[in-house]
C-alpha cells in the first residue's frame, strides 16, 4: 500500500482546527508527527503517522 500524504489544510479538516494548527503542533509537541519535506516548496504529513499518534494518544487517555 502506497504512501498517503495529507496538506496541512486535509490534516486541519481531520481535525476541526484551523489550518495553522497542526504547524504549531508540530512545534509545541514532541508527540506530534513532523510534516515531511517532499520536495522545496511541497511539505506534507504522513497518514500513517498521524494514525499512530492519534491510536497512542487515545490510548494514554484511558
Amino acid at each position: 500500500m502506497p504512501n498517503t500524504y495529507l496538506t496541512d489544510t486535509q490534516v486541519a479538516a481531520r481535525y476541526g482546527v484551523h489550518r495553522t494548527t497542526p504547524w504549531r503542533w508540530a512545534k509545541v509537541d514532541p508527540a506530534f508527527p513532523a510534516p515531511i519535506i517532499l520536495t522545496p516548496g511541497c511539505t506534507r504529513w504522513k497518514l500513517a503517522d498521524l494514525e499512530a499518534w492519534e491510536a497512542a494518544k487515545h490510548g494514554s487517555a484511558a
